[in-house]
């Protein structure tokens, strides 16, 4: 005969629940991090053809350099160090303000332009307008005068315009596009800088300007 059903007490059962360990709660899942990155002003400012060039700067070097070794040029290069090396970047790119010695190569001619041509000093000067630098060639058959703008990493952007003849200084950027000129400041040593500009519009894959302060400086 089988065994009578054994009816446990509900009290008991009470107080077995209440013994049961509970499960603790899951932690709410964390909300996922979204970091914007504000795009550097320079890029709003420059014409789209210019912020096209400086993004294919590594590709002016590699052809510029490319077509100056090919053309017989290679220990004119090697003789430039650092100045011609794609790599050189240092840190903190913005010059002190005043008078420098630039001194222009072209690379990667255009046309019947050598693949490799390197010009006298000249003058330019770093000065400052409200916050931000301006970069001007003084002297020279090429003039550009422009701003300096921030930019992440090693470097900052030029954005400025060529003077021509008879002219007291140089339009705005954008006034006259046909001028624009787009390039890249960095920091390659010691009171040592260049500006790359890549893909100008006349003679050479890739113009770079060396800049040094000059030993003598216009007084304040």
């Amino acid at each position: 005969m089988a065994s009578p059903l054994r009816l446990v007490p509900l009290s008991l059962v009470a107080v077995l629940a209440a013994c049961k360990t509970a499960p603790a709660p899951e932690p709410d899942a964390p909300e996922p991090v979204v970091v914007v990155e504000d795009e550097p002003a320079w890029r709003q400012a420059a014409a789209d053809e210019d912020v096209d060039r400086i993004e294919r700067l590594p590709m002016a070097w590699t052809e510029a350099l490319n077509e100056a070794r090919r053309a017989g040029f290679t220990r004119a290069v090697a003789v430039e160090e650092a100045l011609l090396r794609p790599g050189a970047a240092l840190a903190r790119p913005a010059p002190a303000p005043g008078s420098y010695q630039c001194r222009v190569l072209k690379l990667g001619g255009k046309g019947r332009a050598r693949a490799f041509q390197r010009f006298n000093s000249q003058f330019c000067y770093i000065g400052v307008d409200g916050e931000q630098l301006t970069l001007t060639k003084q002297t020279g058959s090429d003039l550009p005068g422009g701003f300096l703008l921030d930019d992440k990493g090693p470097r900052m952007i030029f954005l400025g315009a060529n003077q021509a003849a008879g002219e007291d200084a140089p339009p705005a950027y954008g006034e006259k596009p046909e001028r624009n000129v787009a390039g890249v400041i960095e920091r390659i040593g010691p009171l040592r800088f260049r500006l790359l500009i890549p893909f100008p519009r006349e003679e050479a894959k890739l113009i770079v300007m060396e800049m040094t302060p000059s030993p003598v400086q216009p007084e304040d």
